[in-house]
């Protein structure tokens, strides 16, 4: 909220007070509450530290490897669930759910396993198994540290620092260097409503597209795309609801399907890039009304959600309650809230 006497963001300069720019994490995800997040971090000067330096023509592509697969792992430990992700050579995009009241439903010594997943601290020198066992009893009747993880394993903040402080480091130590691998903090944006959900997911998921890297928009490799193709290919049913490809749904299930949101990726694509090739599904988000009517609106944006919205994604109603929440009288985004309901999407 602005503070006692401000009546508008933009004299709190004058008043001595921060910035709207320096805007509080807490403003944006909320503590004790579960919503879906838009995340992305950015190497270092934007190098290509994920890919080939078209400068110094190394390769370092193999590490898309390493965080294609530290976020699977750590979506197993935290209370994240992971709907849509892309790694590029620069930047990764993340579209998550978090929950930070599920560890509370866990037991302590779950609870403490996961924990030691991802800091599993300084290898003792007995067995690795008895060493875990140790390690999980002194936690366990620590009451003070157990209530400081499961606080930790329900937070976004957490689950980002324990991505890129990881990948970091080892990246520094491949090149035998010190400093940073990533731009400050990440960036985060709140996703308000479903049809901000799968329109964000569907612009991680075409970003390969836009940067030149795939022709195809569901098997474009170190994406969530690629997981979903795989998961149909294996004899999974396409009608079933749209799931996360890593962690646990935890009552966050959405109501477009697998398929659905599959074909509407490969429509977007076909639209955005015609030069790649790609199926032309029939679309209708209600009966008698097509998808192709409000594809302007949809292209806009699943084009450019980064550039038309800042803090917040989703409809004009949504966007005015979140800007309330947060002490303001206008989010960024507003005139392109009034795209088609995504939660509606059925195959035609």
């Amino acid at each position: 909220m602005l503070p006692a006497g401000i009546r508008d963001w933009s004299l709190l300069a004058v008043a001595g007070h921060p910035s709207p720019m320096t805007y509080a994490r807490h403003f944006l995800v909320m503590e004790h509450e579960a919503g879906f997040y838009h995340c992305v971090s950015r190497c270092v000067r934007r190098a290509f530290l994920c890919g080939c330096d078209p400068l110094s023509g190394r390769d370092f592509s193999h590490r898309r490897h390493w965080i294609e697969r530290r976020i699977h792992l750590l979506s197993s430990a935290f209370s994240i669930s992971i709907y849509a992700y892309a790694v590029m050579s620069n930047h990764v995009h993340l579209a998550v759910h978090s929950d930070p009241r599920r560890p509370w439903q866990w037991s302590d010594r779950e609870t403490a396993r996961r924990w030691l997943m991802v800091f599993p601290g300084r290898s003792s020198t007995r067995s690795a198994a008895l060493d875990q066992a140790q390690r999980i009893s002194l936690l366990v009747h620590n009451q003070e540290r157990m209530e400081e993880i499961r606080r930790r394993l329900g937070s976004l903040s957490w689950f980002m620092r324990a991505l890129n402080e990881a990948i970091a480091r080892q990246a520094n130590k491949e090149d035998g260097c010190t400093g940073r691998f990533w731009e400050g903090r990440f960036k985060c944006q709140a996703l308000l409503d479903e049809s901000a959900i799968i329109a964000c997911m569907t612009y991680i998921d075409l970003n390969p597209l836009r940067a030149g890297a795939s022709r195809h928009a569901s098997r474009a490799p170190f994406t969530s795309s690629r997981w979903r193709q795989r998961a149909l290919a294996s004899g999974k049913s396409p009608a079933r609801p749209l799931e996360p490809v890593a962690g646990s749904c935890g009552g966050s299930r959405l109501e477009v399907t697998e398929g659905s949101y599959l074909t509407l990726l490969e429509w977007s694509a076909r639209k955005l890039h015609p030069e790649k090739p790609a199926p032309a599904p029939i679309l209708r988000i209600q009966p008698g009304r097509s998808l192709q009517e409000h594809q302007g609106n949809w292209l806009c944006l699943v084009s450019s959600i980064e550039q038309h919205f800042f803090r917040a994604i989703g409809s004009a109603s949504a966007l005015l309650e979140f800007a309330a929440r947060a002490g303001q009288r206008w989010v960024k985004g507003s005139r392109l809230s009034k795209y088609p309901d995504a939660s509606a999407l059925i195959l035609g």
